[in-house]
Parts: structure tokens; C-alpha cells; sequence
């Protein structure tokens, strides 16, 4: 049994909110802020405390958590904590935030005397429920033995990455695991576009790669999502991955390195969300293959 801790977990959308259930399952006492308070609103009712502001919702916390849309936002509603942030506590950065803003989000938590753990995870709606969530960890080793069973109540493992969290080694894997399943993502749309074009069932492709090494189970869930009309709600939303998207691309160019394919994947998300399809699931980016209307 681990002491129970006080947990602020800053964002409840798809990703947040789950993760907030899973933390009240664990038996912590769990602070929770949304900047929409209707998406937080739920948590009430599974036991943990909806706060009106950042502020309110770390005073007393052991442990912050922000689960928010990108670096900069991050950065912004700390700034609305900061008042009431502790010196001493723990801050679990799971946003998929980006190389250039994690120096800066590491400055803010020197400045406040927090201690920085970079902890951005893999995974979906689906696996955030169900606590199955990949935590890719950097951050001093003294405080792990109280940011672990944080850890431990959403996901199902815990990579540590080093011992830094402001050196960005969890987010710079993060971000390499996001290229791929960012690029299959698009690569699935092309084939049922392309299928749709030529008029060829798409289950024949199916049979084709069925038990092979080109057959995977993430290429089925997908396309199984637009095929039968399963995109909303969302388990990763097209909106996010274009953002993920140009994450990629732009630390690709940071480093000297070109990436096409990301380039042209942010792309496709980007005129997905322009016809409509931000808020579905990331499979929607199949429509951008089409002019509007020409999917049906």
C-alpha cells in the first residue's frame, strides 16, 4: 500500500479526465480543473474535488499533473496556479508539449521551487480508461517513490528515460513514437481512399496482408473506425494530431533532419479539420483524401 496522495491534475479532456478516474480508483484525493468546467463537472460524481481555478486546484497537492493541449497552454495556466503552488511539490508534465517548450516549462518549475518530471504517455481514450496508458518518465530519482504510484494508477508501465526531466528525453521519445503512429494513421486513410477509388473492397486488401508481417491490429482498428462510422467520440482527435504533427516536423528541423511524410501527414490533418473533422477520431484524416463531400 502507498500513503495516499493529494493530486491536482490540470485539463480533463479525453486524455485528463480519464486519468483522474483512475487516480480516485487508486484511493488519492484528486483536485481536478478544466478551463471548460462542464468537461470536469463529471468527476465529481467518482469522488474528486472540481476546482473553479488552476490556483484552487493545487493548493495542498503533493503531486500536479497537467494533461493540457500544448507547451504554451501548459505554461499559461501554471501561471494562474502559481499563487498557491507549494514549494517542494511534484510537477507531472504529461503534455505532449514539444522539444522548444520544455526548457521553458522547466524554468517555470526552478522559478517556483517544483520538482520537474517530463512524463508525457502513450496511448488513447481506450487505454486512459482502462489505466493501460505507456508513462515515458525523465526526473530526479528522489521523488520517484511518490510520483510512481501516480504513475502506476494510469498506466500499465512506466519507461524512465533519465534523470532530468528539463533535458526533454521522455518528450523527444514521445514525439518518435508519435511520428509512427501518426504516419500508419494517414497510410490507413490513403488505402481506404485509394480502395474507394478503384473500387476495390477493402476487405480484399485484408485477406491479402491477413497473418503476414505487413498485418498489424492498430491498421484493423482504424480503418474498422471509418468504415463502420466510429469516429466520434474521439479517441485521439484529429485537431490533436495535427498539432502532435507539427511538433514533429518542427523538431525534425530543430535537428537537421527532413520528414516528409510527417510534413505531409500534418497536412492531411490540418484539411481534415478544415472540412469538418476536427473533433472525430485522427482515422478521419481519411477524408482529406476527398473534396468535400466526395467521401460518401
Amino acid at each position: 500500500m502507498t500513503d495516499k496522495l493529494t493530486v491536482s491534475v490540470l485539463g480533463t479532456g479525453i486524455m485528463g479526465a480519464a486519468m483522474a478516474r483512475n487516480l480516485v480508483k487508486a484511493g488519492h484525493a484528486v483536485r481536478a480543473w478544466n478551463r471548460t468546467r462542464a468537461k470536469a463537472e463529471p468527476l465529481a460524481a467518482d469522488g474528486a474535488f472540481v476546482a473553479d481555478t488552476p490556483a484552487e486546484a493545487v493548493r495542498g497537492a503533493d503531486v500536479v499533473l497537467t494533461m493540457l493541449y500544448d507547451g504554451p497552454a501548459t505554461l499559461d495556466v501554471m501561471g494562474e496556479a502559481a499563487p498557491a503552488l507549494g514549494s517542494g511539490a511534484l510537477w507531472v508534465q504529461s503534455t505532449t508539449a514539444g522539444i522548444d517548450s520544455i526548457a521553458d516549462l522547466a524554468a517555470f518549475a526552478d522559478e517556483y521551487g517544483l520538482v520537474f518530471y517530463d512524463a508525457p504517455v502513450l496511448g488513447t481514450r481506450q487505454p486512459a480508461e482502462a489505466g493501460q496508458l505507456t508513462v515515458l518518465a525523465a526526473g530526479p530519482v528522489e521523488g520517484r517513490q511518490t510520483v510512481t504510484p501516480v504513475f502506476d494508477a494510469v498506466g500499465a508501465r512506466t519507461v524512465w528515460t533519465g534523470e532530468d526531466g528539463a533535458a526533454g528525453s521522455a518528450t523527444r521519445l514521445k514525439l518518435v513514437a508519435n511520428s509512427w503512429v501518426l504516419a500508419v494513421t494517414n497510410a490507413v486513410g490513403e488505402v481506404l481512399a485509394l480502395s474507394k477509388a478503384l473500387e476495390v473492397d477493402p476487405q480484399r486488401f485484408f485477406e491479402v496482408i491477413d497473418g503476414g508481417p505487413l498485418d498489424m491490429g492498430y491498421l484493423r482498428a482504424k480503418a474498422e473506425l471509418v468504415l463502420k462510422g466510429g469516429l466520434s467520440p474521439a479517441a485521439f482527435a484529429v485537431g490533436t494530431a495535427a498539432k502532435d504533427a507539427r511538433l514533429i516536423v518542427a523538431a525534425g528541423e530543430r535537428h537537421g533532419v527532413r520528414l516528409d511524410v510527417a510534413e505531409a501527414g500534418a497536412e492531411r490533418f490540418e484539411r481534415a479539420a478544415r472540412l469538418g473533422h476536427g473533433d472525430e477520431d485522427m482515422a478521419a484524416a481519411y477524408f482529406a483524401s476527398f473534396s468535400e463531400g466526395d467521401a460518401g
